[in-house]
C-alpha cells in the first residue's frame, strides 16, 4: 500500500536528521497566523514545523490514508526558509509554512499522478503555476493528499478519495470501513467528500491545502472534513499544470481549517494573470492580492442574504417527476435554522424565499435540475488530451485513448475496480460536428440557466449579497456558470435517513457546513461574510481520531 511506503519515507525523513526535539509549539489545529508568529518569537522553525508534521503523518497515515506522496526535500527546502528568515528576507505570510497539494496539481520535486496507476511515479517536466506561486511565496510543498481517481471522471460509482493507486482515504471524523456485505470493498463508512481530499488538512499533516473543483470537488469534501473551502471564480487561479475535466468549469482554490489561513492561501495561489491560461484575466485581484483585508468580524451587518428554498431547502416536484425530490432531514433543517438565526443576529437582511428562478421552471427543458448537459464529457476529451500534448514524449500515455487501453490491458492490477464509463463516454465524442454543436449549445445552457436565469437573476431581483446553501448543495449551480463559493463548518448532524448497519454498529456524526454562492468574482464579499459567520460560531471541531 502507498501509505506503508509513506509511512517509512517520513520516519526515515525524521530518522536523517537526527530525530525530533520535544516540541515547544504544537500544530495540532495551529493556524497560519499563529505559525508566523510562533516563527517569528523562535519558538519554532520551518524546519521543526516539518518535522512535526512528519511525525504526524507517520503517527496516523495507516489509520487514514491522507497521503499519496511526501516530498523528500521538504526539510532540505525548510531549512533554506529558515536561513532566510534569519537573514531578514521573509516572503510573505507562507514563509516556512508547510501545506499539500492535490495530486493533480504538477510538482517536479514530486510524481503528479491522478490517482492513475498508468501515471505511476510520473514526475511532469514543469511546475503547475500555482505550484511556482507556493515556491516563491516561501511554502513548504511537503506532501501530496490522496483523491479520487482523475477527479472522480474514469467511473460512475466510483467512491470518493478512492484510486487505483492510493486505495481509499477515510475521514478523520469516522476513520471505521463499511461494515455492510452489499457495499465489502474497504470504503469508508463515513464519506469523505468531492475528489479534492480534506483529510490531512483536517487531522493537522499540514498547515492547508490546495483542491480542484470541476462541480463540487471542494466545497464536497469541506463540507464532509468540516474545513473552509473557497471555491473561486473560475479564471482567479492558473489551472496551467493542474490535470484537467473541462476548462469551462475547472478551477484549484484553498482548503483550510479557517477562513484566515484560507484567505492567506488564495491571495498567494491567485498571483498575477497568466499567459497560459487566458482564464486568468476574468477578475482583478483585490490590492495587494491580499484577501485577509476582507476579514471583518461585523462583515454581516447590513449584508442581504438569500435563502433558496425551493429544492435545497424544502422539497419540490420538477417537472415530468412524480416525486417530489430535494429538501432537507430534520436535523439538517435544524441546523440551517440556527446558520438563519445567526445571520439575523449578525445583523445581515435575511430574504427568505429567495428561490433560484430556472429551479421553479415547470419547462423540463429549461430546468437546471432536469436538463443534461455534454460539456463534463466533451471538455475530458479536448482537455486532458491538450494536457497530454504539454507533457512531451516523456507523457506515460499520448492520448485518452492510449489511456483507456492501458486500463483494459491492466485489469488484473485494479484499474477497472469501478470500470471506466466516464472515460469511454468522453473518448466516444467527436471534437467537431454534431458533438461539437451539442456541446456549444449544452454549454450556452449551462451559463443561461445557472449564470443569466439563475445566480444572476435572483441576486440582481433582490440585491442580494449571496446565497445561503445548506452544506456544499449549491455546488452544480455555482460550477456551471464558473461562480464563486465559500464553505464554512458548522454542525455535526445525524445521518439521515439513517443506514441499516449490522447490529452494534451506530454510525458517528456527520460534519455539515454552510455555503455563501456569490455571482462572478464575488469573493472578497463571499469572505467578508464567511469570515463574521465563522467567528461568530466557532462551529469546527477536531477530529478525535488524530488528536
Amino acid at each position: 500500500m502507498a501509505s506503508r511506503s509513506l509511512l517509512v519515507m517520513a520516519l526515515v525523513a525524521l530518522a536523517s536528521c537526527g530525530g525530533v526535539d520535544a516540541p515547544a509549539f504544537s500544530v495540532v489545529e495551529a493556524t497560519i497566523p499563529e505559525m508566523q508568529r510562533a516563527l517569528e518569537e523562535g519558538r519554532v522553525t520551518s524546519r521543526g514545523l516539518v518535522e512535526a508534521y512528519l511525525l504526524r503523518i507517520a503517527t496516523y497515515e495507516e489509520l487514514l490514508n491522507a497521503t499519496i506522496a511526501v516530498n523528500p526535500n521538504a526539510l532540505a527546502v525548510a531549512d533554506s526558509l529558515d536561513r532566510e528568515r534569519a537573514a531578514g528576507r521573509v516572503r510573505g505570510p507562507l514563509h516556512g509554512i508547510p501545506v499539500a497539494l492535490k495530486d493533480n496539481v504538477h510538482t517536479t520535486d514530486m510524481p503528479t499522478t491522478g490517482g492513475a496507476l498508468a501515471f505511476e511515479d510520473y514526475v511532469p517536466p514543469y511546475d503547475a503555476t500555482l505550484t511556482q506561486h507556493l515556491r516563491d511565496a516561501g511554502a513548504v510543498i511537503l506532501a501530496k493528499t490522496v483523491m479520487t481517481e482523475l477527479a472522480n471522471y474514469v467511473a460512475v460509482a466510483m467512491p470518493g478519495n478512492y484510486s487505483s493507486l492510493g486505495g481509499y482515504g477515510m475521514n478523520p471524523y469516522d476513520p471505521r470501513r463499511d461494515p455492510r456485505l452489499e457495499q465489502g470493498d474497504g470504503r469508508p463508512v463515513m464519506g469523505t467528500g468531492g475528489s479534492s481530499s480534506g483529510i490531512g488538512t483536517a487531522a493537522n499533516f499540514w498547515a492547508a491545502n490546495v483542491g480542484t473543483e470541476t462541480s463540487g470537488s471542494i466545497l464536497s469534501p469541506a463540507n464532509a472534513t468540516m474545513l473552509v473551502g473557497i471555491k473561486p471564480t473560475v479564471g482567479r487561479i492558473s489551472r496551467w499544470g493542474v490535470i484537467p475535466i473541462t476548462a469551462d468549469q475547472d478551477t484549484p482554490g484553498p482548503m483550510a481549517r479557517t477562513v484566515t489561513d484560507a484567505a492567506i492561501l488564495m491571495g498567494v495561489l491567485e498571483g498575477a494573470p497568466d499567459a497560459n491560461d487566458p482564464a486568468t484575466t476574468r477578475c482583478t485581484p483585490p490590492t495587494g492580492g491580499d484577501y485577509t483585508q476582507f476579514l471583518r468580524t461585523d462583515g454581516l451587518r447590513g449584508a442581504r442574504i438569500g435563502i433558496p428554498r425551493a429544492f435545497y431547502y424544502d422539497s419540490l416536484r420538477l417537472p415530468g417527476e412524480s416525486e417530489a425530490a430535494g429538501g432537507l432531514a430534520p436535523e439538517r433543517r435544524a441546523a440551517m435554522d440556527e446558520a438563519i438565526a445567526v445571520l439575523r443576529a449578525q445583523g445581515a437582511t435575511v430574504v427568505d424565499p429567495a428561490d433560484v428562478p430556472s429551479v421553479l421552471a415547470t419547462d423540463r427543458t429549461q430546468n437546471v435540475l432536469t436538463v443534461q448537459s455534454s460539456v463534463l464529457d466533451y471538455g475530458m476529451k479536448r482537455d486532458f488530451n491538450a494536457w497530454l500534448a504539454t507533457l512531451g514524449d516523456g507523457a506515460p500515455v499520448a492520448s485518452l485513448t492510449e489511456l483507456r487501453e492501458w486500463n483494459v490491458a491492466h485489469e488484473r492490477a485494479g484499474t477497472l475496480k469501478y470500470g471506466q464509463a466516464r472515460l469511454d463516454a468522453a473518448d466516444e465524442l467527436s471534437l467537431e460536428g454534431g458533438d461539437r454543436e451539442r456541446y456549444e449549445a449544452d454549454r450556452a445552457r449551462d451559463i443561461e440557466l445557472n449564470g443569466t436565469r439563475g445566480i444572476d437573476e435572483v441576486m440582481d431581483a433582490l440585491d442580494l449579497d449571496a446565497l445561503l446553501f445548506p452544506g456544499s448543495s449549491g455546488a452544480a449551480l455555482s460550477a456551471r456558470p464558473g461562480y464563486p463559493t465559500v464553505i464554512v463548518p458548522f454542525r455535526r448532524v445525524a445521518v439521515t435517513p439513517p443506514p441499516e448497519f449490522p447490529e452494534g454498529f451506530d454510525p458517528l456524526p456527520v460534519p455539515m457546513g454552510v455555503s455563501f454562492a456569490g455571482k462572478a468574482c464575488s469573493e472578497p464579499r463571499l469572505i467578508e461574510l464567511a469570515y463574521a459567520f465563522e467567528q461568530a460560531t466557532r462551529g469546527r471541531v477536531p477530529p478525535e481520531s488524530a488528536p
